[in-house]
């Protein structure tokens, strides 16, 4: 398991909204709440955790862009995540201004 995530931790990059918008548009990207880590979700997508998944879908920890944020992060295209690519979605957490 350390291996793996070693293995996602590679791949973590930090991204501008506008790399981030084309993968919206194909309703890929799940927000991870900033109380999770990014890298815990990540390999829990990846190992099909289904119970933790479901949880934090449960708790909104995890979720599809809300309409609201969409709207705040159009309107701050300088605005910069933490990105984590697992198949089929993109990870994202919104890093403090």
């Amino acid at each position: 398991m350390s291996d793996f995530r070693a293995e996602l931790a590679e791949c973590l990059d930090e991204a501008e909204w506008n790399r981030l918008k084309p993968h919206v548009q194909r309703d890929r990207v799940l927000v991870v709440n900033q109380a999770l880590d990014l890298l815990d979700v990540g390999v829990a997508i990846a190992r099909d955790d289904v119970l933790s998944v479901q949880h934090w879908i449960s708790e909104q920890l995890v979720h599809k862009p809300f309409a609201e944020q969409l709207a705040d992060w159009n309107s701050d295209q300088t605005k910069r995540f933490q990105a984590l690519i697992v198949q089929p979605f993109v990870l994202v957490q919104e890093q403090a201004s």
